[in-house]
């Protein structure tokens, strides 16, 4: 097996550890950091914000708690290993909670489907809308099957490293349609435009436009279906802490309020970084869990960056228009996970993803933690978070002008829908828009995912996990390598299983 020796110079540690350094925080970060401590490494996790988690950060306000991105637990067996590896137990730290449904998705005309793991359950909602269409979306679901279980349980975690490796899976992409997009695909299937959306609205959860992203990410209605839907109780902060308490457990370090303004590359090798206070951490190895984008913009010395042709040809996913807020009362009737359709589905996403316009009408998921764990808020009280996607900055809005009106449309489409005296109930409330995931992340355009998940943007052609110009550099999260969501995420630091070496411990 590869092993790795310590370069004295560099990072030798007290203790004969290699030094890993990981820049950011996020899911992808955190479990990088652990599955390079299970192999023998020191790691030190450097994050620039004064929390700990990335998109995956807590808000917490007058008594009510927001998970500020991730609120979906898929694949929960990708968190079962990490706890694994650092000798400890999920449920240990953690209690997930599955959902039942996964969402309710409401239309227009207040006509709701309620999409679930139960197979009968969801033949049932199916023949409500369309008897016809019940055959179709069982040969759908099979379809799916077989989509995951090669896009994800056999290619989910292996690296495309080369065009060779790309070329090995080019039939299965051109026998599973991943030449098509989702929305394509599930239409040939499903005859029923409100199926269609029903069955078609995933690639949004990961930063897609249904109708370009690749239809392996169909992928995702095998993927909850077989591994469902949870929810951390506590929020999803309560898996970050987790994580930050086995990296620790490993010896590990997590430095908060650190910002690194590069990373340092002598004779072609990462050998550490520089903090923006000229503070220089050696190391043998760095990971960064930054945007890709940015790590290749700025944090590379110039020879090692992208082209200026590639960063315009690049396409970032939508941005995100997000308002937490709570209530001084409880609304029983709403779900843990709604999403709310607007009254156009193709031409909301062309504004957003294509002409970057800021349309009247909006399409939200709207999140009431609360429905499940009482304690994110005060008693008799209700936390949410709504979320709309909207264009990335690339758009030119000016969202310290647009922050407010907006968030009273929103409000506006909430009261008139599910939400009845909502605007008398706000007691607390906080918005983030593209400008802040472009200052708090760093985010390239402001985007939600990193780059649009589309087919010339995945595996060998998304950022390599493994640095194609710096060695001893290795990128993870989710604008590399499988891409967005957790499952994705949680995938790209454990791809690092196979492209880096292990560590060998000196004298």
């Amino acid at each position: 097996m590869l092993t790795l020796a310590v370069d004295h110079r560099v990072a030798h540690s007290i203790d004969g550890r290699p030094h890993a350094v990981v820049v950011g925080s996020g899911f992808g970060g955190l479990a990088a950091a652990i599955r390079l401590g299970a192999r023998g490494y020191r790691v030190t996790v450097l994050e620039r914000l004064a929390q700990a988690g990335g998109r995956a950060r807590v808000h917490r306000l007058d008594g009510f708690t927001f998970d500020a991105g991730p609120t979906i637990v898929t694949a929960p067996q990708l968190f079962e290993e990490l706890w694994q590896l650092a000798g400890r137990q999920l449920a240990d730290d953690v209690t997930l909670v599955p959902m039942d449904p996964f969402y309710r998705i409401r239309f227009a005309d207040g006509t709701s489907f309620a999409y679930s793991g139960d197979v009968d359950s969801m033949r049932a909602e199916v023949a409500r809308f369309a008897p016809d269409d019940v055959a179709g979306y069982e040969r759908f679901m099979a379809y799916s099957r077989a989509v995951c279980r090669i896009g994800f349980e056999q290619l989910g975690h292996v690296p495309f490293g080369s065009v060779g490796s790309m070329l090995k899976i080019a039939p299965d992409l051109l026998r599973l349609s991943g030449h098509r997009s989702v929305y394509e695909v599930v239409a040939r299937f499903i005859r029923d435009e409100r199926l269609r959306t029903v069955f078609s609205f995933h690639p949004l959860l990961i930063g897609g436009n249904p109708f370009r992203a690749s239809a392996i990410y169909c992928l995702i209605a095998d993927l909850e279906r077989r591994w469902g839907v949870h929810f951390a109780m506590g929020g999803t902060g309560q898996l970050v802490d987790g994580l930050v308490r086995l990296i620790r457990t490993q010896g590990g370090r997590l430095r908060l309020g650190v910002d690194v303004a590069r990373i340092q590359v002598e004779e072609g090798a990462a050998t550490g970084v520089v903090l923006t206070s000229g503070e220089v951490i050696g190391a043998d190895l760095v990971v960064s869990n930054a945007d890709s984008a940015v790590t290749h913009a700025s944090l590379l010395p110039e020879a090692q960056r992208w082209s200026r042709t590639r960063f315009r040809r690049a396409r970032s996913s939508m941005g995100l228009f997000v308002w937490y807020f709570g209530t001084n009362r409880q609304y029983p009737g709403v779900d843990h996970h709604t999403i709310l359709l607007g009254p156009r589905y193709r031409e909301l996403l062309a504004d957003i993803f294509d002409r970057k316009v800021l349309a009247e009408d909006a399409s939200l998921y709207l999140h009431r933690p609360t429905a499940t764990d009482p304690s994110l808020a005060p008693p008799g009280c209700d936390a949410f978070y709504v979320l709309a996607p909207v264009p990335n900055l690339a758009g030119g809005q000016d969202w310290q002008a647009l922050a407010e009106p907006y968030r009273r449309r929103i409000a506006a489409m909430l009261e008139a829908s599910v939400m009845p005296g909502l605007s008398e109930s706000i007691v607390t409330s906080k918005v983030t828009t593209p400008l802040d995931f472009q200052d708090d992340f760093l985010s390239y355009r402001g985007s939600g995912f990193g780059l649009e998940p589309v087919l010339t943007q995945s595996a060998w052609f998304r950022p390599h996990n493994r640095s194609n110009t710096v060695r001893n550099l290795y990128l993870v999260g989710a604008g590399t390598h499988p891409g967005a969501g957790l499952p994705g995420v949680l995938s790209s630091a454990r791809i690092l299983d196979s492209v880096v070496p292990d560590a060998r411990v000196t004298a």
